[in-house]
């Protein structure tokens, strides 16, 4: 595994590096605030006003990632794959299917992931979610991510979108086992079953039993 990445970690320069604690930094913080703990400690302090904690919250994540995104390109890095052919097969199995997920998801959930639903009507109670594409896998907003970001990184193949595109891989896995535990939590059995009937990140299109 080394001898693999060591002709990479010999490209990484010291942009490279600081881009690296960047996004650390920065997943680091979105899971603080995304963190059960962390928003009791605000639901107390700030009580009605809690209901606009997570559009700030996004407002923050969307202002220091474009801030991340424009040190992460303002910087010279090598390109490591140069294939027209790779280009091609990337966008049509990579970034339309991947896409295609990511847009399913998000209009069904951008109102109230965005925060932006608070200002007008007070915060729902989270509810279980298994229709829709939920039938066929867990987590199809991390599945169209992880499809979508793996195409950016061959459409534009330079060493800073690999680490973007790693980072980001190795935060929505770790992400996906504390997210499982929190819901495991909140919707007890009925989260278990569907669990063993649906998979995490790779859809299946089998009939489910009812």
């Amino acid at each position: 595994m080394y001898t693999i990445c060591l002709p990479f970690i010999k490209k990484l320069n010291t942009s490279h590096w600081i881009l690296i604690g960047l996004w650390i930094v920065y997943y680091t913080l979105h899971s603080v605030f995304a963190s059960t703990s962390v928003k009791i400690f605000f639901k107390k302090y700030l009580e009605k006003q809690f209901r606009y904690y997570r559009l700030c919250f996004t407002l923050f994540a969307t202002f220091t990632l474009i801030g991340l995104l424009y040190f992460q390109y303002s910087f010279y890095s090598p390109v490591l794959i140069n294939s027209l052919i790779i280009k091609y097969l990337s966008f049509v199995f990579l970034i339309i299917p991947g896409s295609i997920i990511m847009m399913i998801s998000l209009k069904k959930y951008f109102m109230l992931l965005s925060g932006i639903k608070s200002i007008f009507t007070p915060v729902a109670t989270p509810e279980l979610k298994t229709d829709g594409i939920h039938r066929f896998v867990r987590h199809p907003l991390y599945s169209g991510t992880i499809l979508f970001v793996s195409g950016l990184f061959f459409i534009l193949p330079t060493l800073s979108n690999l680490i973007d595109v790693l980072l980001l891989i190795l935060y929505i896995l770790v992400g996906i086992v504390f997210e499982e535990k929190k819901l495991k939590k909140e919707f007890g059995a009925g989260y278990l079953e569907y669990m063993s009937k649906v998979p995490k990140l790779i859809p299946t299109f089998r009939k489910q039993e009812k």
